[in-house]
Parts: structure tokens; C-alpha cells; sequence
């Protein structure tokens, strides 16, 4: 500061205006009086009132919200609804709550899903199939359109603490890698914490896993298994909720991988069902249906289904088949008890602290019990995804490793039948066995006749209106600035209070994969549709439910005008809920990308260190020439790219200073290995494929360096023509159940890697068109 500031002498420059400021002192005349600063009225924080905005909070005596969400369960399956497999923990919530027996879905995991979070039916909402694929229809965009705001969203602005674990599938598979968009994330559709996977199905031993809005890399310790871990992550979230904010009310969405493919659970819980179903299938249907009639899940007057098509009568099976078939059912039954278990832990959790009383539990499974292991079941279910068939001699191969982590193993249907006792058919259909599921509801609370039945007819979305009944908040009209649709379900809060309330259905649509059903006050009309064949041609049966609970009776040739306005009803009802185009393709759209897929870029650099990538966003080498090429410095051992796991995909590798690749076909291994050491110093290992035929070609393994590139040896192989694999990607190391027995654990690579790129060529025909031809008449045996 300079003196001039500080001084009296009105000649500086500093003293020339009529006022000069001394710093620390106001501002005074040229005299040197000091000039009074007068303040305006209403300009100090003492003169005003501090407001502060009210958070949002639901009403007082609004409850704690827990939905639980089964996998592929079929309406036998807990014990409290029939089966003998072990559920004491769902049966506590049974006696202390309601079972619904008259509770339907959607046939399909993520179209039940986006009834159940939204609350309208899954068309209106965009999710006529899988969220695979978005087909370019607006019934069909693979994500739940942001006019239907999820319960989350809205008790989330309702002051909620809202915590997502487990199975999403309500993302467009396309947008589902580690740059996102993430809008359609759990995040990004009303909660507040994830964690859990974001497909349809994920390894239990070594799952590829999402934490909020990061991949995480798979688990693969011993000890470890997915529903443990879901319920670890659900009881720290609500513990650290109620430590830091206990005046919040929490909405916990805790959606398992079970009883999905893979059927897997600790030795222990195997070790439990050993010889448990030796009887066979018939025998269990007959004793789980006795059961459902003493506990009053079925009505007295139902009648056990005949057995669906393709299935066997047990005693016509030989021993191999037998001995298959009960090791398959067993594992479905640890992987189920096992769940039930770590359910367990989460009420003793509720309980310990005093939160149980407090909050509405639903439990249910989105769909019924699964036909796609096939009449023999299956080891791999990639193999159902490629459209090969397992034979009960390759299956015998792996029976051991039943259960366990190296196997992605589904039951076969007579065992899925049995899953649905007493009905016909499987998820996927809209007969009675793909649609009825259990339903639990408890809330000591409000139900005041703790462990009875209702018979009233439920949907998925009526769940949403309910819980939102409950908790005594309306679904908004407008919701971040968008319009939102009309909420098509009903609360049936009236059906928890008394069980005399009336229905609140009447009418219920159906379709799935073409398959299409209308139920209308008691009267199903429904088909069983043959996929490629007009829709003009299929045939519609009738059912009267009140009187035939498993729809073994078809009445259409003697109430003919009742079908006709049934029918007519169906195509009102489809006109209304935004059904229509009608589309039967299935998993052919699995190789169906939206135009500029990041999948299909030509080439893809990816640097090491970049995070798992999962199966959704790794490169489409699909029925095409391409190559893998890894740029290294020096030498090193181990994995240099990895796609897939055991069940299915590739793995370009180092091993005693020999480049390896190894192509995986379901299980079948083409491998090829390098005839001399990798060079020293930089080059560029990799493998090149070159297509000569339809999903065949020759893979050539190559070094390159400043003098060239060297063929180092070469294998034909097969490749899989629809999904390329069940896990994703990994650069410098292999995180999932290895994809060659070749080498153990990750098999890090030793040497400085600096990236691998893909390059892909366009030489394969129209996929969806290919895949259309060889999928034809291919569900018609399900």
C-alpha cells in the first residue's frame, strides 16, 4: 500500500474527489470527518424471518417398504405354497401375513418388472419382451417409459431413502456398459443406492456386479455367493440409514438371482437334497398338489394337470435320465432353501431393530417356473440361447460339477411342471403355469387375520397403487416436467383388510412371444401360439376358473359366443394398452442391435486397467471375420483378453512364452497354441479369424513386429451363433469362472500390456434374417 494512501496531503492524487477511503476506517470529507452510511430498512438478517423449504416426508404413520422378488419361482415352489423344499423363513412371513393364490405376472422377468415398478402394463410402458432389445416399436423400447415414474421415483420425492439390490434388466442391454447412459440405471429411476447386476441372470459364485453406477469387479472368493452378499448390502444400507437419519422411512427393492439359471448353492445345502427327489416328478406333483389342497392354496375341487407336452412319465425314464434329472432338481431346491436362509437374516435384522412391525414385506416371483433347460435340462444355458440341444449322455458328463461354479445348469421341464403344480405349462406362456405365481404380503400393522388365504385376483400392476395406498402418497400427474401416463393397476389395499372385500379386478390382458390370453370375471380364453405361423391361425381355448383351477377343460366348442366376445375383448384391450404390433420373435432379437451399436464399431481399443466389462458392450464378432491384436513390451505370462467363462466365449492368453488362443463353443474347446516363444521387446500378439462359412472359420494365431507379421499356428473353428457368451470381458486377466481349464484363477498377465484392439469385418449376412430362418418352430416344443 503505498504511503500517498495513508497520508493527509490533499495534493496526491489519492485526496483529488470530495471523499477518500482509509482503508480500515470508512470514508471521510476532505476535512476529515467521517461520512455516515445510512442503511436501508428491511437490509440486515436481523430485520428479516430465515425460511428453509420442508423436505418431503411422507405422512406420519407411512410404513418402511420391502418388495422381494423372485426369479423364475414357480406357484408350488415355497414350501407355504405346496413344494417340500425347505422355506421356513417365507413361511413366517406366510403366517404372519397374507399368501394371494389368485396372483398374476406378466410370463417374463422384465415385462412383469415394469408392471410391478410402474404400475402400468408392460406394453403401455415400452417392455413387450426382454430390455435386451429395443425392436423400434414403442411397445418394445426395452426400458419403462419416463411417463411412468417408478414407486421409487416417487417415494424417493416423497423423502424415502430408496435402496435397489440384485437383478435390474430394465435398462436397454445396449446402453448398459460402464459409460452408460445411465438414466434407465436403478439410479436414474428413483434410487438412491444399487447394487446388484444389471441383466437378466449372473453367475452366484462370481457375478458381474454394479455398485450405483460403476462395475465393480466379480467376486470370486471362497465362500462367496450373490444372495448372501444382496442381503449383507441390503442390512448395511438400512442399518446405516437408520444410524444417520432414523426419522427417514426406507423403500428397499431386494430383487435375487434366484431361483433363476444358474441353479448354484453352497456344497452343504447339495449335499441336503441329496436323494430328496429320487421318486420322481409325477410322485412330487402328486405329493406337493395333496399338500396345496390341506394348506388351501388350490381349492378343493382343482384337478392335478395332465403332464405337458414333451414330458415323460417318470417311470418310463431309464437310469442315467433318472439319476440327471434328480441331481438337477436338487440343486434347484438348495439354491431356493439357501435364499430362504439369507431372507431369514434380513427379518432377524427387521426384528432386532424393532422395524419389522413397521413395514410392508411383499414377496413374490415375476414369472412361473422356467422351460428353458429343455427336456433334458441343461449344464449351459447358453446352449438354449444358440439353439443346441444337450443330450442326457453330454449332460452326464458334468453331473458332479451340478450346483456348483463351473456349470450354468437349468432343470428340464418335467421338473419346471412340477414347479407350477398344479397347472400346465411354463414362464414364457400365458397359460396358467407362466402366469400364476405366489404372492406374500406382510404387514402386521394392518392385517389383522395374520396367515390366511385370498382369492381375489391380483396383478403385478396392482402392486404399485397398493404400496403407494399404503404409504399415503398419489402417483403424480406430471413428474420431473413430463406428463405422466394414467396408472393402469389398482391398490387392493381393501383385499389385505378384509378377506370379504370384492375384487378389485375384472378384466386382465395377456400376450408374450405371441402367446395371448384375455381372463374377464372368472373366463380365460387363451392360445398357445406357434411362433412363425399368422396370427389369424391360432386357437383360442376357454376356460371357466372358478370351477377348473389348472384350465384342463376346454369349453370353447360349447360357449362359442362367449370366446368371440372374449376375443373381441383381447383386441380392445390391446388397442388400449398400446399391444399391438403383435411380434413373436424371442431370443432371435438377442443379436438385434439398434443402428450405431457401440457394439458393432469396426474397431475397439481398450487400454489396460479398464474396468469388467460386461457381457452387453463387448465387441459382436458374431458370424464374421475379425482380429485381436494385443500390444505388449517384453515378455509376460497370462491373459491378454477374456470373454466369457466355462458355459461359452474366448481367450487370447500367454502361457511359458507361447501365445494361446482358445475358442469355447459351449463348453467344447477349439485351442490353438503358438509354435514358437513370443518375440522380445515391443510387438503385437494376436489371433485372426477368418470366416469360410456360416458361423465356421480359421483362427491363426500371429506375432508382429517392426519386421512383420508371422503366422505362429492355426485351428478351425465353430462359433456360436446368437449369444456369444453368458459373462463379459476382462484385458490382462480373466475375473469369471476361467473359459479354458488351461489355466487357474485370474491368470493376471506378468508383462506390460498396453491395450488390445478388436477389428471387425463386414462380411456376415443379415443376422436378425439368419437367425429368424434357424429359429423358426423352435419354440414350438416349449
Amino acid at each position: 500500500m503505498t504511503d500517498a494512501l495513508l497520508s493527509n496531503d490533499t495534493t496526491s492524487d489519492y485526496a483529488t474527489s470530495k471523499c477518500v477511503d482509509r482503508v480500515g476506517f470508512g470514508r471521510f470529507t476532505e476535512e476529515g470527518n467521517q461520512v455516515k452510511d445510512k442503511t436501508r430498512p428491511g437490509s440486515t438478517a436481523a430485520e428479516h424471518q430465515p425460511g428453509w423449504t420442508p423436505k418431503p416426508s411422507p405422512p406420519e404413520d407411512a410404513p418402511n417398504v420391502i418388495v422381494i422378488v423372485f426369479d423364475d419361482t414357480g406357484f408350488s415352489h415355497l414350501g407355504c405354497f405346496g413344494s417340500d423344499i425347505n422355506t421356513p423363513n417365507l413361511d413366517r412371513l406366510a403366517g404372519g401375513g397374507l399368501r394371494f393364490t389368485n396372483f398374476h405376472t406378466t410370463a417374463l422377468c422384465s415385462p412383469t418388472r415394469a408392471c410391478l415398478l410402474s404400475g402400468r402394463n408392460h406394453h403401455s410402458v415400452g417392455m413387450r419382451f426382454l430390455s435386451n432389445v429395443d425392436t423400434g416399436f414403442s411397445n418394445c423400447r426395452g426400458v419403462i417409459s419416463k411417463s411412468a415414474a417408478t414407486f421409487a421415483e416417487i417415494l424417493s420425492a416423497s423423502g424415502y431413502a430408496t435402496f435397489a439390490l440384485g437383478k435390474w434388466h430394465l435398462a436397454n442391454l445396449d446402453d448398459c456398459g460402464p459409460a452408460g447412459p445411465f438414466d434407465h440405471w436403478p439410479l436414474g429411476r428413483g434410487f438412491d443406492r444399487f447394487h446388484g447386476f444389471i441383466g437378466g441372470a449372473t453367475d452366484q459364485f462370481s457375478p458381474e456386479l454394479v455398485v450405483d453406477n460403476h462395475p465393480i469387479d466379480p467376486p470370486s472368493h471362497d465362500g462367496y455367493h450373490l444372495s448372501e452378499d444382496l442381503v449383507d448390502q441390503a442390512i448395511s444400507m438400512i442399518a446405516t440409514q437408520q444410524a444417520t437419519a432414523p426419522d427417514r422411512k426406507f423403500l428397499t427393492y431386494l430383487a435375487f438371482g434366484a431361483t433363476h439359471s444358474p441353479h448354484q448353492a453352497p456344497q452343504a445345502y447339495l449335499d441336503k437334497y441329496k436323494g430328496r427327489y429320487d421318486d420322481g416328478w409325477d410322485i412330487a406333483r402328486e405329493r406337493w398338489f395333496d399338500r396345496q389342497k390341506q394348506l388351501g392354496t388350490v381349492p378343493a375341487h382343482a384337478e392335478l394337470a395332465p403332464r405337458n407336452r414333451g414330458v415323460e412319465a417318470w417311470d418310463d425314464l431309464d437310469d442315467d435320465a433318472k439319476r440327471l434329472y434328480c441331481r438337477m432338481q436338487e440343486a434347484f431346491a438348495a439354491f431356493l432353501d439357501h435364499t430362504d436362509d439369507q431372507i431369514g437374516r434380513l427379518i432377524d435384522y427387521l426384528e432386532g431393530g424393532n422395524l419389522l412391525d413397521d413395514t410392508l414385506i411383499v414377496v413374490m416371483s415375476d414369472n412361473g417356473a422356467s422351460q428353458e433347460g429343455g427336456k433334458h435340462g441343461s449344464a449351459n444355458e447358453n446352449a438354449f440361447f444358440n439353439r443346441r440341444r444337450e443330450g442326457v449322455s453330454d449332460l452326464l458328463e458334468h453331473i458332479d460339477d451340478i450346483g456348483g461354479p463351473n456349470l450354468y445348469n437349468n432343470y428340464p421341464w418335467g421338473w419346471a411342471q412340477a414347479g407350477n403344480t398344479p397347472l400346465r405349462y411354463y414362464k414364457q406362456n400365458t397359460y396358467e403355469g407362466g402366469i400364476r405365481d405366489p404372492l406374500i404380503v406382510h404387514w402386521p400393522r394392518q392385517i389383522d387375520d395374520a396367515g390366511a388365504l385370498r382369492d381375489q385376483y391380483v396383478h403385478a400392476i396392482d402392486i404399485m397403487p397398493t404400496i403407494l395406498d399404503a404409504v399415503g402418497v398419489e402417483a403424480p400427474a406430471t413428474f420431473k416436467g413430463i406428463e405422466q401416463q394414467p396408472v393402469e393397476g389398482t391398490s387392493f389395499r381393501s383385499v389385505l383388510e378384509s378377506p370379504d372385500a370384492p375384487p378389485t379386478r375384472t378384466t386382465q390382458y395377456y400376450e408374450m412371444l405371441g402367446h395371448r390370453a384375455i381372463w374377464h370375471e372368472g373366463w380365460k380364453a387363451v392360445t398357445l401360439h406357434r411362433q412363425g405361423t399368422p396370427f389369424e391361425d391360432d386357437e383360442w381355448a376357454l376356460y371357466d376358473t372358478a370351477t377348473d383351477f389348472a384350465e384342463i377343460h376346454d369349453l370353447s366348442e360349447t360357449h362359442p359366443d362367449r370366446l368371440r366376445d372374449l376375443i373381441d375383448l383381447w383386441w380392445a384391450e390391446a388397442d388400449k394398452y398400446n399391444v399391438l404390433p403383435l411380434d413373436d420373435r424371442g431370443v432371435e432379437l438377442f443379436v438385434f442391435k439398434r443402428p450405431g451399436s457401440a457394439s458393432s464399431i469396426p474397431v475397439q481399443r481398450f487400454p489396460r486397467g479398464v474396468p469388467h466389462i460386461e457381457r452387453f458392450k463387448i465387441p459382436d464378432i458374431r458370424n464374421r471375420s475379425f482380429e485381436i491384436g494385443a500390444a505388449l513390451d517384453g515378455g509376460g505370462d497370462g491373459v491378454l483378453v477374456a470373454i466369457g467363462s466355462r458355459t461359452g466365449g474366448l481367450s487370447l492368453y500367454v502361457k511359458n512364452g507361447h501365445l494361446h488362443f482358445t475358442y469355447n463353443h459351449l463348453g467344447h474347446q477349439y485351442t490353438v497354441g503358438a509354435n514358437t516363444r513370443i518375440p522380445a521387446g515391443r510387438c503385437e500378439l494376436g489371433v485372426d479369424y477368418t470366416k469360410n462359412a456360416e458361423h465356421r472359420g480359421i483362427a491363426t494365431l500371429y506375432h508382429q513386429t517392426v519386421s512383420g507379421r508371422v503366422a505362429v499356428g492355426s485351428v478351425e473353428v465353430e462359433t456360436m451363433p446368437f449369444r456369444q457368451s453368458l459373462y463379459g470381458m476382462d484385458i490382462g486377466r480373466d475375473c469369471g469362472p476361467t473359459v479354458t481349464p488351461d489355466y487357474e484363477g485370474q491368470f493376471e498377465f506378468t508383462g506390460l500390456l498396453d491395450w488390445v484392439e478388436f477389428r471387425l469385418e463386414n462380411d456376415r449376412d443379415d443376422l436378425v434374417a439368419a437367425a429368424a430362418v434357424e429359429a423358426e418352430n423352435a419354440l414350438a416344443d416349449q
